[in-house]
């Protein structure tokens, strides 16, 4: 075998990390990129985006206080060699997760084979903030910080999907709303006619100062089956492009949950990345503010979210 031969698995991963960390130069041949939005939301778009927010639960969601919820999942082996920071393979395998809503706080118990890694996020302020401890520590760097914040706000993204922009727009976050025609998917196994929904939101996930977003939503029963979504909120995959189906839905509390998802990037290049459920859910426990804002979940906020049957 040549030396050219045995040097190609090498060659290949270094031209794949390497087009994952260029911010823009890899999207210039990539035909998913977003479509610069007018500045202005279209009465129709509007429209769509109340329509599915009340068809996956708003009502429902309103009458939910604290949320308690678990995931169980698997990393692509390939992505977390690219992205260790983002990943946090060692860290992140289930999680507990506590979501406050009048308060706009999250806070995320990770378990992984290197231990714990706690996260409290602060929607508050402009871009919100964020704490992480590893195994009780807090860390400083600022890559892990903007990591954690951007994981938080696209596991809230998937879950909640329109409802969770119905509730941004009532805290005066500003977005733009365009339809984008239809679209058809195959998601779980199901195919579906959807409607193309198009967000520009400012600031974005995580740390990002804005995010483009398409929505897919399901003309017969409004549900966004598949979400795409720009990653501006971490310097080693801005300009980078993935996409979350969800599916599996479940009626709790008013509300509907999916409880699979499955992610992969679309920009630079296709790739597989996580695959994950819903394992839990359980609300109105009377969680407060004091007992997930540390760097262990305390009194109300320690039982695990009760497992779906």
């Amino acid at each position: 075998m040549t030396r050219d031969l045995q040097d190609k698995p090498n060659l290949i991963r270094r031209v794949i990390t390497s087009s994952l960390l260029l911010p823009l130069l890899p999207l210039q041949g990539c035909g998913a990129r977003f479509t610069q939005l007018e500045n202005n939301t279209s009465p129709e778009a509007r429209a769509l985006l109340t329509e599915s927010a009340a068809a996956h639960g708003l009502a429902g969601l309103s009458k939910i206080n604290d949320l308690s919820i678990s995931y169980a999942g698997k990393w692509h082996t390939l992505v977390g060699k690219l992205q260790p920071v983002l990943v946090d393979s060692g860290f992140r395998g289930r999680s507990e997760e506590r979501w406050l809503r009048s308060e706009r706080m999250v806070a995320q118990a990770h378990t992984g084979p290197q231990g714990t890694k706690q996260v409290v996020r602060n929607l508050n302020a402009s871009m919100g903030e964020v704490i992480v401890w590893f195994n009780g520590e807090e860390a400083k760097n600022s890559e892990r910080r903007a990591a954690a914040a951007l994981v938080v706000d696209g596991y809230s993204l998937f879950l909640l999907g329109p409802m969770l922009l119905a509730l941004n727009e009532d805290q005066q976050i500003p977005l733009v709303l365009q339809l984008a025609g239809a679209a058809k998917l195959v998601v779980g196994g199901h195919p579906y006619s959807c409607d193309v929904l198009r967000v520009h939101i400012a600031p974005g996930l995580g740390f990002s100062a804005a995010d483009e977003l398409e929505l897919y939503i399901d003309i017969k029963e409004r549900l966004m089956r598949r979400v795409r979504f720009s990653l501006n909120g971490l310097e080693s995959t801005r300009g980078a492009i993935a996409e979350v189906d969800a599916f599996e839905h479940i009626t709790l509390h008013e509300v509907r949950w999916p409880t699979r998802f499955h992610e992969r990037l679309i920009c630079p290049l296709p790739l597989a990345v996580h695959d994950w459920q819903l394992t839990g859910l359980d609300v109105n426990r009377g969680i407060s503010l004091a007992e997930i804002s540390g760097a262990t979940f305390v009194n109300k906020a320690v039982a695990l979210a009760n497992p779906l049957s």
